[in-house]
């Protein structure tokens, strides 16, 4: 029997498994293992793929947004105990981001459509003490539209995007300053290098990114111990730098991510045109929008007998996400509004597999498996 595993990072690397240990070698020889070269370049070209003007090399997405909400608080923006509104259906590490800076997480519903915050209901939730909307540009399909800006316009509030699975995404709707692409739309982004996404790295890192000068200043200085120079700390920092190695890595992978992207866009549209089951319902590709497609999130009512179906035909799937933060223990004292999309997300969602080395041949015969479901 034919299988189709969900992800295997050894095959999804092995397009360029000669470039990377040249780049690692290249790194070892040199000697220079932080703050050097690599990092430096890797930050110049991540800028200009989301189009900002700073780009801050840091360990992992988690510290990029933390950093973020650090330094707002250093410059005087946020203060402990306001809050910060974000998507209730998103992976834990956004609202651990706000709640580890002293900030308050407000949560918000999704949208049926998109599986991301539903800008109709931000209005509702400010308040006095709301400072910043995080979007979340979950599975690679851009959450921005004009009700988004509207809301932060109407009360002074900084748009931070966890844009940690859709580098390369762009929305239809240009951004605050006039460009397109996911990281560049809001004040400030963090973005994750984790093994698993687009573009990952071969270890963990990540990066924060702004057109705010001061900003990107503060982050670089805070994620360094706090210092500005050498043995001179500003701030009561952290140690959230991105080694040489990694920067190497995601340097040589970086070359191929508008191929990557690409190519889980077909396997995408393959998917979709395919599926044909009353019982499951595929995501929506949007006209005008470039979706990067991270994850391929279909939805059935019993997952558990749809998912065992599949893994006796070969398919390998996961869930993203089965627990959402608000039902998560070290949240349970969390206070929120009623959650019913999210909710019923986490009891419905399954992951089929997009990346390498599936195919949209791959694809369309997954979908015949799921068609016979």
């Amino acid at each position: 029997m034919k299988q189709y595993p969900f992800l295997d990072l050894a095959i999804a690397n092995q397009p360029y498994i000669d470039e990377l240990k040249a780049a690692a070698c290249e790194v070892i020889e040199r000697g220079r293992y932080l703050h050097s070269t690599q990092t430096e370049l890797l930050e110049e070209e991540i800028a200009q793929v989301c189009q900002t003007q700073h780009c801050v090399g840091v360990s992992n997405g988690l510290d990029a947004l933390r950093l973020i909400l650090r330094a707002y608080k250093e410059l005087g923006v946020m203060r402990d105990g306001d809050e910060v509104i974000v998507p209730a259906n998103t992976y834990v590490a956004s609202v651990l981001a706000i709640s580890d800076n002293a900030l308050v997480p407000i949560l918000c519903d999704v949208s049926e459509e998109t599986m991301n915050l539903d800008t109709q209901l931000l209005q509702q939730l400010i308040t006095p003490r709301t400072r910043a909307i995080m979007p979340v540009h979950l599975y690679g399909t851009p959450c921005w539209d004009n009700a988004l800006m509207q809301a932060a316009r109407d009360h002074d509030l900084r748009i931070i995007e966890d844009n940690a699975q859709a580098i390369g995404a762009m929305s239809p709707i240009a951004g605050l300053n006039g460009t397109f692409v996911t990281g560049g739309l809001g004040d400030a982004a963090g973005i994750s290098f984790y093994p698993t996404k687009n573009l990952g790295a071969l270890g963990d890192g990540g990066a924060v990114v702004t057109n705010d000068e001061t900003l990107a200043a503060t982050v670089k200085a805070l994620a360094n111990y706090g210092s500005d120079r050498r043995y001179h700390n500003i701030y009561q920092g952290y140690n959230c730098r991105l080694d040489e190695i990694q920067a190497a890595m995601l340097r040589v992978k970086l070359r191929y991510l508008e191929h990557e992207n690409d190519t889980r866009a077909s396997i995408a549209r393959a998917y979709n045109e395919a599926i044909n089951n009353p019982h499951v319902k595929t995501p929506n590709i949007f006209d005008g929008m470039k979706q990067i497609w991270h994850q391929y999130v279909v939805r059935v009512e019993n997952r558990d007998a749809f998912r065992a179906h599949l893994a006796d035909n070969g398919v390998g799937t996961d869930i993203h996400y089965a627990t959402p933060p608000h039902q998560q223990p070290c949240y349970q004292d969390l206070q929120h509004a009623p959650l019913p999309v999210a909710d019923r997300l986490a009891d419905e969602v399954v992951s089929l597999p997009i990346a390498h080395p599936i195919t949209p041949d791959d694809a369309r015969e997954i979908a015949a498996i799921i068609n016979a479901y």
